[in-house]
């Protein structure tokens, strides 16, 4: 079994720098290793006992300022009628011959 320090110090490496899992540096072990290793903890829940942990650890020794939010927009979904502008309204439908584009 590799040293758990290797492999999560790989996983911290890959995840830190967006690169491609076979291009984890060989002092981390074995990219496939590495890999397995880190989609065996996401899917037995690991991660999150992990940040769970630390949060809680954190919080008791007063170190978090839980009036700090920050939400990822790519977790929230817009209204459906967010994307555009109003059908029929400025700018669109036809145009007289000889104006110019808005």
């Amino acid at each position: 079994m590799r040293d758990r320090r290797q492999v999560v110090n790989g996983i911290l490496w890959k995840l830190s720098t967006g690169a491609a899992w076979r291009d984890l540096p060989e002092r981390y072990g074995p990219w496939k290793t590495v890999y397995e290793r880190f989609r065996h903890w996401s899917a037995d829940g690991t991660w999150d006992r992990l940040l769970a942990h630390v949060q809680q650890h954190s919080d008791a020794v007063g170190t978090v300022d839980w009036t700090i939010v920050c939400v990822d927009s790519t977790t929230v979904r817009a209204h459906q009628h967010a994307a555009g502008a109003r059908k029929g309204g400025p700018g669109r439908g036809k145009r007289s011959a000889g104006r110019a584009a808005d």
